[in-house]
């Protein structure tokens, strides 16, 4: 059966609209400011890239490791944020003759994430100018965004709100308290965070409001759908840890035999692994509401078919990758 009334939570969405005017921030005003990346420093901390534990990489290894994942972090941020705008424009139709403060917010949220978008390409510019040549980001932005359109909207806000809350989770415990950090890069995901707060309250109304629409049959369905594109997420990862890992050894100032580069490989898929998937399954708010949204039996059918990718993804310190020569 289908929710027979679902309330417009029109203060939630009025309080997403202050914040968003409050907030408010530009690109080159307030986050780069004239500032090039310091390569001296680490861009992403070791609880998100987990490059501590491959214990035979140099200190300075593990630093441009660091950024390798860094830059990616960025541009992988850039890419779900092509669907997600895309999504978030689709379901602001149902506000169109509706609650206009619903609307509103929306659009705002939308604008929004184009902002990203852009600040996120500026980014990649900016680490190309001083990174060695050669890396690569493997996806194709719209090929991935339409790909996950063709999925059931419930799952789409689902996968949505489960990167934007793990954003907020990953600021505030491991971006933020960092002082090894660059600057600059912790200011682009300081900025980021601020709005993304936001975003990730709209994604839940939205979710929710998805939800009361549908029928018990569409529900299992999106349930499906929503196991489908995490898997789907965990071939992108697949794929630019791939990538990540040859850039990595191939410019790196020493040769790493075949056991180490492949010990490497497999310790970033692990680390993006933690980043886009684990951390957020993890995360405390966004499991609250997918058990508000699913039956025990969907719940057990998601926590089983994601847990060899939560064991695969699992942070293995303090037990730590070693050299095959050790």
């Amino acid at each position: 059966m289908v929710d027979s009334v679902y309330d417009i939570d029109g203060a939630t969405y009025e309080r997403c609209i202050n914040a968003s005017k409050r907030i408010r921030w530009d690109i080159d005003k307030d986050v780069i400011r004239g500032r090039e990346f310091d390569l001296s420093q680490k861009f992403l901390p070791d609880g998100l890239s987990l490059v501590h534990e491959i214990a035979f990489l140099a200190e300075e290894e593990r630093r441009f490791l660091s950024q390798v994942q860094g830059r990616t972090y960025a541009n992988l941020f850039g890419l779900v944020e092509r669907f997600i705008n895309a999504k978030v424009l689709e379901v602001s139709r149902d506000h169109w003759l509706g609650d206009q403060t619903a609307l509103e917010a929306l659009i705002r949220f939308s604008d929004e994430e184009l902002k990203h978008q852009e600040l996120f390409r500026r980014i990649e510019r900016m680490a190309a100018q001083g990174m060695p040549e050669g890396y690569v980001c493997a996806p194709d932005p719209n090929e991935v965004a339409a790909a996950v359109l063709s999925k059931s909207t419930w799952a789409v806000l689902g996968l949505t709100c489960h990167i934007e809350l793990f954003t907020q989770q990953h600021y505030r415990q491991s971006i933020a308290p960092d002082d090894q950090l660059s600057d600059l890069f912790r200011d682009v995901f300081l900025y980021h965070w601020r709005e993304e707060s936001q975003h990730a309250i709209l994604d839940e109304l939205e979710w929710r409001r998805e939800h009361a629409s549908l029928t018990e049959h569409q529900r299992d369905q999106a349930v499906d759908d929503l196991i489908e594109l995490v898997g789907a997420v965990d071939g992108i990862l697949q794929l630019q840890a791939e990538a990540d890992a040859d850039y990595f050894v191939n410019v790196s100032k020493r040769d790493f035999g075949d056991d180490e580069a492949g010990q490497i490989n497999s310790a970033v898929l692990r680390a993006y692994r933690w980043q886009y998937i684990v951390s957020g399954v993890g995360d405390p708010r966004f499991m609250e509401i997918l058990g508000d949204l699913t039956t025990e039996a969907q719940m057990t059918q998601i926590v089983t078919a994601l847990a060899p990718l939560i064991e695969a993804g699992s942070p293995t310190a303090p037990a730590a990758i070693t050299s095959a020569a050790a």
